[in-house]
């Protein structure tokens, strides 16, 4: 089996700019009332700034008339307090719907990260798409408000600005244009780069998480490996392609945040030189020069507002490029019902398993794992999957819980296939024990009750009992509200194993399947825990994968698989006689059965 994660197929093709768009909208919809108010809110502050220099201008005049200038400088005050107060307003309005946009994005994509088929899971590292919630979503923050914003109000302002500076002078605005598209011609050719660098530096970022992912989730390996300063130096490689990419995005967001005072420098200066003549000339009075040089000025903040827009949009873009592809990966449907069987264990009865024809395959470019396999489990009873390595068991198990989805042939539970179920009905109705018997990080009862959230402490006793679990709980300091640490990291093998194994009896299960649930057990937690499943199976349809022969000899029947196919079936006394594979296995792989 190989799943691990395909490099060449991690990338999706970039976004085109209409894709981008389309998609920033999507994430910034929900809040547009709101922000369309942050926008009027700047609007009405920059609308106060616009009109100082006029109102400077009516100044200058009254000071050459010899008229009163109380009125103007009272007026002056006013529109510097209504622009500070709208402006702080629109600010915080924006901000608080920056973040909900995050806190939506974030939500949207956990619930689909964690709904992904595991066909995209095996061929993604996990770190990376840790990193499309963290640091991706981060970044939206900036691009679907203060962004749309700016450049709204920086448009509008600029237009505004403009054509009050063409009521004062039509020459002197031809000159300032000329300078402004001058160097915004500059400007627009930096902001490709900006994105490219953004979008690299995001990537790198996603490597060092699934660096640290994989580091520290072998963390004990890796020391006795003596691997740390190999995996540091591996993290920390992805951490400086992080901050190479970063450093050349900030070098362009330098050339175009400065080239917007440059552009404005220039301008004045040719205003300056132009104007100067035009007053000279008595074109124009000196009051037009001051008012319109104090536009020119008041052009830099919405000159700003638009660079900084554009530059902050190529850097959202290349987020939103990341957070998009992973939106279209595929995904389970959601449930749309609580995960219950559709009739109490006690009446539905045990399970059937029926395998036709299967054939199967992880991805395209791989060969088949599975090759027209069939086999039937009629009911109640267990049922022992064995065969060397690489056989297929453990994909059994993974089709019949539709982990993932047959190639050829058909699956089925209780004689429908299972591609038929809603897979809510389909898995409340198994108990599932993987290979690793994963623990997670919390306390022991949140670990017993993962899969049965409604149990009752009645049935965790039970359960605790059964699984020889009730001493460890015992001598747990907290008893089941210990925590277990890491992936059960403050727990042995073999206690975890029994968690496991509890966890989906607690499930009361009509189909049981056990993948070597018991291999890290001694002997006497396994001949107990046998007799669990022995008992279990009496009213059960329980599937086991084993390599000890102690625990599949008494088993209803044994499935021998071999390169992907059912090659015999039958019990233990049957195999040994007229299957070679099942004899060499037993006597040799297998380990002697229990006296």
């Amino acid at each position: 089996m190989n799943t691990a994660p395909d490099p060449s197929t991690t990338d999706a093709e970039p976004l085109s700019a209409r894709e981008t768009f389309k998609a920033l909208y999507a994430h910034a919809r929900p809040y547009r009332w709101v922000i369309a108010l942050g926008l009027l809110c700047a609007l009405v502050g920059a609308a106060g700034g616009l009109l100082q220099p006029l109102a400077t201008k009516a100044l200058v005049d009254r000071l050459a008339s010899g008229g009163t200038i109380t009125t103007v400088l009272v007026s002056l005050t006013a529109l510097v307090l209504v622009g500070m107060v709208f402006e702080a307003l629109g600010t915080y309005v924006l901000e608080r719907t920056a973040h909900s946009v995050v806190l939506s994005a974030r939500r949207s994509l956990i619930g689909r990260l964690l709904r992904l088929r595991l066909t995209e899971v095996d061929r993604i590292a996990p770190g990376d798409l840790m990193s499309r919630v963290t640091s991706d979503t981060t970044l939206l923050r900036a691009v679907t408000t203060r962004a749309v914003v700016a450049g709204a109000t920086g448009a509008v302002t600029f237009v505004a600005a403009v054509v009050m500076m063409a009521f004062l002078d039509a020459v002197l605005l031809g000159v300032t244009l000329g300078a402004l598209l001058l160097v915004g011609t500059g400007v627009a050719l930096v902001m490709p780069r900006i994105a490219r660098a953004t979008e690299r530096s995001q990537e790198a970022v996603g490597e060092i998480s699934t660096g640290l992912e994989r580091a520290l989730g072998a963390f004990r390996t890796v020391k006795a490996s003596g691997a740390e300063e190999r995996e540091t130096a591996r993290v920390q490689a992805a951490a400086h392609r992080a901050w190479q990419h970063g450093v050349k995005s900030a070098k362009w967001e330098a050339v175009a945040s400065s080239a917007h005072e440059l552009a404005v420098q220039l301008a004045f200066l040719a205003v300056l030189g132009v104007g100067a003549t035009r007053v000279a000339s008595g074109d124009i009075p000196v009051s037009t020069l001051i008012a319109f040089l104090l536009y020119l000025f008041y052009l830099m903040e919405p000159v700003y507002k638009l660079v900084d827009a554009a530059t902050e949009y190529q850097e959202g873009a290349a987020a939103i490029s990341r957070i998009t592809q992973a939106e279209r990966l595929q995904a389970e449907p959601p449930a749309r019902q609580p995960a219950v069987p559709a009739k109490p264990a006690a009446v539905a009865g045990p399970a059937t398993v029926r395998f036709e024809d299967v054939s199967f395959r992880y991805r395209a470019d791989l060969a088949d794992v599975h090759h027209q396999v069939g086999f039937e489990v009629p009911g109640a009873g267990m049922t022992a999957f064995v065969g060397p390595s690489g056989a297929g068991k453990s994909t059994v198990f993974a089709l019949i819980e539709r982990f993932y989805e047959v190639t050829g042939g058909r699956v089925l539970v209780d004689g429908k296939d299972v591609r038929d179920w809603s897979l809510p009905e389909l898995r409340s109705a198994i108990g599932y024990v993987e290979q690793e018997t994963p623990v997670l990080a919390g306390t022991l009862r949140e670990n017993l009750v993962f899969a049965a959230p409604d149990a009752t402490d009645d049935d965790i006793r039970d359960v605790l009992t059964r699984a020889k679990l009730d001493a460890l709980v015992e001598r747990l300091p907290e008893g089941l509200e210990t925590l277990v640490g890491h992936r059960g990291a403050k727990l042995s093998g073999g206690e975890r194993q029994r968690i496991a194994i509890a966890r989906a009896l607690l499930r009361k299960p009509r189909l049981l399947l056990l993948d070597e649930a018991t291999s890290q057990l001694d002997a006497v937690n396994e001949l107990a825990l046998r007799d669990v499943v022995a008992e279990v199976a009496r009213e059960t349809t329980v599937l086991v994968i084993a390599h000890r022969l102690s625990t599949v000899i008494n088993a209803d029947r044994i499935i021998v698989m071999e390169t992907g196919r059912v090659r015999s079936v039958g019990t233990h006394a049957d195999l040994v006689d007229r299957d070679r594979l099942y004899a060499q296995l037993a006597a040799t792989q297998l380990l002697a059965p229990a006296k």
